[in-house]
């Protein structure tokens, strides 16, 4: 930290001020964490209050998902430019004041507007809740400020379905939107009052290219993803959309190679502690994207949980990344970065192989303790690669720098659920298809799309064939869930080992690693 933060730091109230700036952060954080998944539990009402087609539903959720995924480098960099506190009140005021909007929405067109303006305030605060940290703490402080940062986000998860559940049982739709207003009131006084402005004083001239480039390409391969569900890997639509974002973002990065004033220094990852730091950091999201996908229908469904119960259940996972976090802050003091992190992608693949085992008729108690020894494998990795990444960007480039990070993470975690729902889908399929012989082609379809369609389907037969059928889904999701998770577990196994091999164990400037290029 330069003595230009330092002394910043000193006009906000010292150490108070810090701790102050932090809370206003965190809870910036929360909102985005609980937005991810409150929306999620409400699709079924928001069909029937708007009318919504399923076209419609869909848009609802990737509307947001496509806003956030394209803009998070353009919002990152022109932070550093215009001012990074300025920049979060800009993107907090949107994110609420649309938030609000969304609310009183009469139209499902209407609402999908407000999902875009949402989106588009979520990619302005994600980045820069973790760039802001190295202006007002120290190398020494900041490990413990990226654990209560990150446990902010992932807290907010669990607690979308439940606070859903509650709101959508006593109040109005609009109140899954309007729950932000208060938290987001919260936050933006706590930037205004705690957090010091920093900006690059020498910044140079904005790279229009290349935004045009990253947020095409971007937001192209996103689009691909989202789709692919629904219409297959093979959907000439989806490969189109696929190809079209590949291409375009490898002509963003030989642009952004050849010239002056890229949008984005990507030669940041010439500093393998960087690379692997980023590697970590994309993993951690790979990880926790996939075991949400396939632990939630798993506790709703197979387990008949409603919508609260499943939240509460996941509430081990989160509990535990507390605790980890805490731990591994106190820990990154002693250990090497390398260590922590391949402790933490095997421990995370303990969890991972240990959640394999769950079936239908499996007590929470394993659920439980596996999500936990997942939720401190994840703290684990995600503290020392945060931190990495904070300490190789440049102070007057971590808007930027962050968000280079934040869209690799975004994407390979869109990419991370695709992939395992492929496979989710296939081993379901095969597990179930044996069992539906002799049903209606339109009710065969229903059960053998989902875990909840063939629940839906099995509540409507007589029981002598409904029971079957919904015991038969419930073991071909248990064994699609077990492949999905050892896919992830060896996945993790593998990273653990590169980055244990290749990482180096000391800090490298990232200015040395350009002379040497």
């Amino acid at each position: 930290m330069n003595m230009t933060s330092i002394a910043i730091g000193a006009r906000i109230g010292g150490r108070g001020g810090r701790w102050g700036a932090l809370s206003a952060i965190v809870l910036s954080g929360l909102v985005l964490g609980l937005d991810i998944t409150i929306l999620v539990t409400a699709i079924p009402t928001l069909s029937s209050e708007l009318g919504a087609t399923t076209d419609q539903l869909q848009w609802i959720l990737a509307a947001y998902t496509l806003a956030l995924a394209g803009l998070l480098i353009p919002a990152g960099v022109l932070a550093d430019r215009l001012g990074r506190r300025k920049m979060l009140l800009v993107g907090l005021l949107l994110f609420g004041v649309a938030s609000v909007a969304a609310s009183q929405m009469t139209t499902a067109n209407g609402l999908i507007l407000m999902r875009v303006l949402m989106g588009v305030g979520a990619a302005i605060v994600l980045p820069l809740a973790l760039a802001i940290l190295p202006t007002i703490f120290s190398a020494e402080e900041r490990p413990k400020a990226i654990a209560f940062v990150s446990g902010a986000t992932f807290l907010g998860l669990p607690l979308g379905p439940l606070v859903a559940g509650y709101l959508l049982s006593h109040f109005a739709w609009g109140s899954v939107f309007l729950i932000n207003a208060p938290v987001v009131v919260m936050a933006l006084a706590g930037v205004w009052f705690f957090v010091p402005e920093s900006r690059d004083p020498q910044a140079p001239p904005l790279d229009v290219v290349g935004a045009v480039f990253s947020v095409a390409g971007v937001s192209s391969l996103v689009y691909g993803i989202i789709e692919q569900p629904a219409y297959g890997w093979t959907d000439r639509g989806v490969l189109a959309a696929l190809i079209a974002g590949a291409v375009l973002l490898a002509g963003f990065t030989v642009w952004e190679l050849r010239t002056r004033s890229p949008l984005v220094d990507l030669r940041l990852f010439l500093n393998p502690r960087f690379s692997w730091a980023t590697a970590g950091f994309v993993t951690v999201g790979f990880a926790m994207n996939g075991v949400l996908f396939v632990i939630g229908p798993y506790l709703q469904v197979v387990m008949g949980n409603d919508a609260q119960g499943t939240g509460l259940r996941l509430l081990p996972i989160i509990g535990a990344m507390m605790v980890g976090a805490v731990t591994a802050a106190r820990l990154m003091r002693r250990i090497p970065t390398k260590a922590m992190l391949a402790a933490g992608f095997l421990l995370t693949s303990g969890g991972l192989v240990l959640l394999s085992r769950a079936g239908a008729d499996t007590g929470y108690g394993l659920v439980a303790a596996a999500q936990s020894l997942m939720g401190l494998g994840i703290a684990s990795a995600m503290i020392p690669s945060v931190d990495s990444i904070l300490s190789a960007i440049p102070e007057n480039e971590t808007g930027g720098g962050t968000a280079l990070t934040r869209t690799l993470q975004n994407v390979g975690g869109s990419l991370g659920v695709a992939i395992m729902g492929s496979i989710l889908n296939s081993a379901y399929r095969s597990r179930i298809d044996t069992h539906l012989a002799g049903l209606p082609a339109r009710v065969r379809d229903a059960a053998e799309g989902s875990v909840a369609g063939a629940a839906a389907v099995a509540h409507h037969l007589p029981p002598a064939t409904g029971a079957p059928l919904f015991r038969a889904a419930q073991d071909a999701y248990a064994g699609g869930m077990a492949d999905v998770l050892l896919v992830s577990a060896a996945v993790m196994v593998a990273v653990a080992i590169l980055a244990a091999l290749f990482m180096p164990a000391a800090r490298t400037a990232v200015s040395e690693q350009l002379e040497v290029a």
